[in-house]
């Protein structure tokens, strides 16, 4: 247990020191009405009860729609990106040439899309020039996906599970790019299986399809829990979410009580996805001894 909480210790440690503190004034400032003080440089908090709540719930037009959205797009893309990263694992574990440059390859979809290069590209005048001019050309062009889409939907109309299929054909994009740390993370737990195992259910005629299930499966179940709960967190707080945007135009606007109570219902209905979670997983999770 001491050496759980040493592993810990950093994360504890930043929290206590960089995210309690903010967290605390994120929830005053959602039971208040705020403005500023320009001669003290200070907030000046006046209570307002669950206004700004009732406000987000009830009266926006736009958060709830939004808060909708997002969530649905989670449960969409979170599996999705879970048994990706685990098949993609599964591939590069096997020995073939140049499987280290081909790992590399995966990988740097995380470095592309990292802050850093994307704000690179967003100051990048030639690089926007370029994207102009590719949108111009395209915008009457038909894609593969658009086409399929209008021929599925006419011919078996607005079918759930067909919008379903489409919504998941037109992110794979995203999917594939998402899924570059889990995929490491599975590749890890996936080197740490015993090689014996594998040898020994050989011998007993194990075909691989049941090597998969009956060891492969079970062994790396731990990190499907965490690849979950990553991808869950990982998707609340992507640069291009639309309800951040959304947040975000209200805090640059100087109403942070209404901000500060937008963003604490998002991230409390993100944590009770993450308990309800870890919950269920958490059943189905085996820990080999």
């Amino acid at each position: 247990m001491v050496t759980g909480y040493l592993f810990i210790s950093p994360f504890l440690i930043g929290f206590l020191c960089f995210i309690l503190g903010p967290l605390i004034t994120t929830g005053r400032m959602s039971f208040s009405s705020v403005s500023i003080d320009a001669v003290n440089s200070q907030f000046v908090l006046e209570p307002a009860g669950l206004t700004n709540y009732l406000r987000a719930l009830t009266v926006d037009a736009n958060f709830n729609r939004m808060l909708v959205e997002s969530l649905e797009g989670m449960a969409i893309q979170v599996p999705l990106v879970t048994i990706v990263s685990l098949f993609l694992a599964v591939m590069l574990n096997r020995s073939f040439p140049c499987r280290g440059a081909v790992r590399a390859i995966f990988f740097l979809p995380v470095i592309l899309t990292s802050g850093i290069i994307l704000k690179m590209e967003a100051g990048n005048a030639l690089l926007a020039s370029m994207e102009d001019m590719q949108g111009a050309t395209a915008g009457s062009a038909t894609s593969i996906t658009s086409y399929l889409e209008g021929l599925m939907m006419g011919a078996f109309g607005e079918v759930p599970i067909i919008t379903t299929i489409l919504t998941m054909v037109n992110k794979l994009y995203d999917i594939v790019i998402a899924s570059s740390i889990q995929t490491v993370i599975f590749l890890s737990g996936l080197q740490a299986i015993p090689g014996n195992l594998y040898e020994s259910a050989k011998i007993e005629g194990c075909s691989s399809w049941e090597l998969f299930w009956k060891i492969t499966f079970p062994m790396v179940s731990p990190l499907i829990l965490v690849n979950w709960i990553y991808g869950i967190v990982d998707y609340a707080m992507r640069s291009d979410n639309s309800l951040i945007s959304y947040i975000e135009t209200f805090r640059q606007a100087l109403d942070y009580g209404f901000a500060s109570a937008m963003s604490l219902i998002y991230s409390l209905s993100v944590v009770l996805i993450v308990g309800i979670s870890y919950l269920i997983i958490s059943r189905m999770v085996y820990y080999y001894d």
